[in-house]
């Protein structure tokens, strides 16, 4: 591995680490370019392991010494430059001192993705990051086969889901449904029962859903705050409700993906 100074944050050889702090302009950017960055050495050695090929490593010094085996194996120019220049360019204390620009690869279909699944997570519209990447942690550890998204969610490459995922955006299969809310529809003809997280109190609570030995599951959430549209509500076969105690009107969508995921994700 062959490491090169970097001094100057306007250099041209950092571009694809510049203003990481800009949301708006990253997701724009980075889709646009093809590529996106992961943020400390244990998730850039499992964007690497998913078969994501690198651009380029931003270092620390400090982190010289003590790269992983995985992250020291890639073949990519590595640029080192101080605190100072990291945060210069990238708008925000790197702590990690580690960051990587990684090439994207093509998306897989809705069908492709369903094909293969007998429990999904269906996202409408989340455009939070840090949930997002909590859905997908959440969905990786207990039994989920795949995300779907709804064209408005966010990029699940996106730096902060992927960090706050740890990397399991690579784990678990996702793509997006290109027509919505008819996609709903395309996912109940792949076989699915198509199941509407809401805090409605009418609903049907969590623990009552008894799915049938070979039966498939798709959970349906909405964004924080305004939840599942009507449109997908009413597209769904069932409405279903996580209990809460009295005073707590509902979870954030990540906790509320969580209990669901550990409650349904389990193979019957």
């Amino acid at each position: 591995m062959t490491f090169e100074q970097v001094a100057d944050p306007a250099d041209p050889r950092v571009a694809d680490f510049v203003g990481l702090t800009d949301g708006a302009r990253r997701m724009r950017h980075e889709a646009g370019a093809g590529f996106f960055i992961a943020e400390g050495e244990k998730v850039i050695a499992r964007t690497a392991a998913a078969g994501y090929p690198a651009r380029s490593l931003l270092l620390s010094p400090q982190r010289l010494a003590d790269l992983t085996p995985a992250v020291a194996a890639l073949t990519c120019p590595v640029y080192v430059a101080s605190y100072d220049v990291l945060q210069a360019v990238t708008g925000f204390h790197v702590h990690r001192g580690a960051l990587a620009s990684f090439g994207r690869l093509p998306l897989r279909t809705a069908a492709d993705v369903l094909a293969g699944a007998r429990r999904v997570v269906v996202m409408e519209a989340v455009t939070n990051h840090t949930n997002l990447g909590a859905v997908f942690r959440s969905a990786a550890a207990l039994g989920m086969d795949a995300v779907l998204l709804s064209p408005t969610s966010c990029d699940p490459l996106y730096r902060r889901t992927v960090r706050v995922s740890m990397g399991q955006v690579f784990s678990v299969p996702y793509a997006y449904l290109e027509r919505w809310p008819e996609g709903i529809e395309d996912v109940r003809s792949a076989g699915f029962r198509v199941l509407a997280l809401t805090p409605d109190a009418d609903a049907t609570d969590l623990g009552a859903v008894r799915p049938g030995p070979h039966e498939k599951l798709a959970l349906v959430f909405g964004a924080e705050g305004p939840g599942l549209s009507e449109s997908v509500l009413a597209a769904s076969d069932e409405r279903v409700r996580i209990p809460m105690a009295a005073g707590v009107d509902s979870l954030n969508v990540g906790a509320a993906a969580a209990v669901a995921c550990w409650v349904l994700g389990r193979r019957p």
